[in-house]
């Protein structure tokens, strides 16, 4: 089945490059950059500034001081006019073009904040973030703001023990109290960001925090052995990922050359990618995407590079279903389905798509309120094809199920067309993914009978 991937290559005040690649042959759409003034969305772009735009200026003889005050004045008033439309006309899109949109910038601070957790963990989790933040912050760092949110993780912490530890299953309590122990007095723990902060060591900080935020990600795991929702009757019979998991991607050249690792080393000919899928947030996206690899559905499938993706689509699998758009918007307590995010009004992913790495499954061929069975892409992002907030034009449009990690997410940009997988394997999570006894998904209208699965019940906490 052909399905197309709409990647649109938007930026706004910036220049449009004379040539930019088309997806190739196989269902996949992409938007070429012209020189002529394109609309997406009802946003306008790349349209260069009219002359009119431009005050005229007479010669030297005829300019008077008169001549200059009446060019300010049209000046004001064009500028008062500009800002009454910005304000009155386009309060929608305003999100589009705000640069402090609270949009994750890493694959692992998105799944970090994707996990649902214990409230006093993510409270936690918050206040850490908070000082990563504030570390990027020029010049003078507001050390006591960063002081103030570490005891503020402690006391929580501290506080909240039996309930933090309460949540997670009995078999895994033990690790998890490990973790705790490690969370607060670890090299990497809670009493050290403090003893860093007061000898105002921003490098050893930056180390700590990230360890701090590992041993919180790795706690929320162990409190969420499932999820946190029901699914709709009409999708049980659907594969689903319960949880995490993890592809590992064997890539090779398809021309003979080779990748040449950005942090050093010898070039080599096959490159290792792994991804991490998401069931948290798209429990049907990541569970098909699962099982096909389980299948070796993309084993020896040749991928094409354009603009802004790399796509795989695998023949093998076809079977005439489809999987519908799954977005988890962010606050939100379950997936939305077959509706995507209005992104304009303010509604924002949980996994969003701007996130350079991110991972995400074609739109169907029919409908883009279905996601391809098998086409997934990996998503290139780029701010300077996005709004001045950083967000893609085409954010919460596609279902998002997991992200590329440091382990090969420097290759992604050295992947072109006629390369090949030359092997997908889950390496994690297995023991997550739900394949129910039917041969094959039910249309999405077909309903199925509810059926008690214990991996559906709520999480604790």
């Amino acid at each position: 089945m052909a399905s197309r991937v709409v990647t649109t290559v938007l930026a706004g005040a910036l220049p449009a490059p004379p040539h930019a690649p088309v997806a190739a042959a196989g269902g996949s759409k992409f938007v070429e950059w012209t020189n002529r003034p394109s609309r997406h969305r009802s946003i306008r772009c790349g349209v260069a500034p009219s002359s009119r735009s431009r005050p005229h200026y007479p010669s030297s003889a005829a300019w008077t001081a008169e001549d200059g005050v009446l060019e300010l004045l049209k000046s004001a008033v064009a500028a008062l006019a500009i800002i009454a439309q910005i304000s009155v006309a386009l309060p929608a899109n305003a999100i589009l073009y705000s640069p402090d949109t609270n949009v994750p910038r890493t694959g692992e601070l998105a799944l970090r904040r994707a996990i649902p957790a214990n409230p006093s963990m993510k409270t936690i989790q918050e206040s850490l973030e908070d000082i990563s933040y504030l570390l990027r912050i020029p010049q003078r760092k507001p050390y006591g703001s960063m002081e103030g949110d570490v005891k503020k993780a402690m006391k929580i912490a501290l506080d909240n023990k039996e309930a933090m530890l309460g949540s997670m299953p009995a078999e895994l309590k033990e690790k998890g109290s490990e973790l705790y122990t490690s969370l607060l007095e670890g090299k990497g723990g809670l009493q050290s960001l403090l003893n860093y902060i007061k000898d105002k060591d921003n490098d050893r900080l930056s180390v700590a925090l990230a360890s701090s935020l590992d041993t919180i990600a790795e706690l929320e795991l162990l409190q969420a052995p499932g999820l946190s929702f029901l699914l709709p009757k009409q999708y049980l019979d659907y594969p689903r990922l319960t949880g995490r998991g993890v592809v590992e991607f064997t890539v090779e050249k398809g021309d003979g050359s080779t990748f040449v690792p950005t942090a050093g080393g010898e070039p080599k000919r096959v490159a290792t990618i792994q991804v991490v899928v998401d069931g948290y947030s798209a429990p049907l996206t990541a569970g098909n995407f699962a099982k096909l690899v389980l299948e070796g559905a993309y084993d020896g499938v040749t991928v094409k590079s354009a603009n802004q993706a790399v796509i795989a689509d695998s023949e093998s699998g076809k079977k005439g279903y489809t999987i519908p758009l799954e977005v988890m918007p962010a606050g939100q307590f379950e997936p939305l389905y077959r509706s995507p995010l209005s992104i304009q009004d303010g509604e924002l992913p949980v996994l969003p798509m701007s996130v350079y790495g991110s991972v995400a499954m074609a739109h169907s061929e029919d409908s883009e309120e279905y996601s391809s069975p098998t086409q997934f892409f990996f998503y290139l992002y780029d701010k300077r094809n996005s709004g001045l907030g950083g967000i893609s034009f085409d954010e919460g449009q596609f279902s998002v199920f997991g992200y590329a990690t440091t382990d090969g997410r420097d290759v992604l940009s050295q992947i072109k067309t006629g390369d090949k997988i030359r092997s997908a394997k889950l390496v994690q999570g297995r023991e997550r993914l739900v394949l129910p006894a039917v041969a094959s998904a039910p249309a999405p209208e077909d309903p199925a009978p509810a059926v008690a699965d214990p991996a559906l019940a709520p999480a604790e906490g």
